[in-house]
């Protein structure tokens, strides 16, 4: 077999382009996987972020005190602390709401008279955090309270 100088190193040339191909290949299926991976996660912490918020707005629910605001103002607490200690919510102190009526009528509450019922509005903030994948979700959150009177007349 007769070689002419200009096909001499050919193989060599092809077969470093073959691999220099074949490393673009893997590295675009690498940061494919990798990418998928990290949209994942952030799913998984999105996820105990909005659990935590759930659950900081449970908490709420069940022990809302009018009376004491203060007491259900709630910074930080663990969701579950022996599973996940990295999850956890906080509460601010609930406040009359900024807009609309501080109170809403609820028809069919009258006794009789001038007497007129209805619930108090209150606003508050929960955040839930998942400190092991960096996410938080924030719920601004409206309560109601009541019946309370609504008339301006004093008993």
């Amino acid at each position: 077999m007769k070689h002419t100088r200009e096909e001499r190193g050919f193989a060599l040339i092809a077969a470093l382009m073959a691999n220099l191909i074949l490393l673009a290949v893997g590295i675009v299926a690498l940061n494919l996987s990798t990418g998928d991976i990290r949209i994942s996660m952030r799913a998984v912490g999105d996820k105990k972020a909005v659990n935590a918020a759930e659950a900081g707005l449970h908490w709420l629910t069940v022990n809302f005190d009018p009376a004491n605001l203060a007491a259900v103002t709630v910074t930080n607490q663990q969701v579950d602390s022996s599973t996940d200690p990295n999850t956890r919510y906080t509460i601010t102190q609930p406040t009359e709401p900024t807009t609309g009526p501080a109170q809403i009528p609820l028809p069919g509450f009258s006794i009789g008279g001038s007497q007129t019922w209805g619930q108090a509005r209150y606003d508050a903030t929960i955040t839930g955090r998942n400190t092991a994948y960096n996410t938080s979700m924030t719920i601004e959150a409206g309560l109601g309270h009541g019946p309370v009177e609504m008339g301006t007349m004093s008993r």
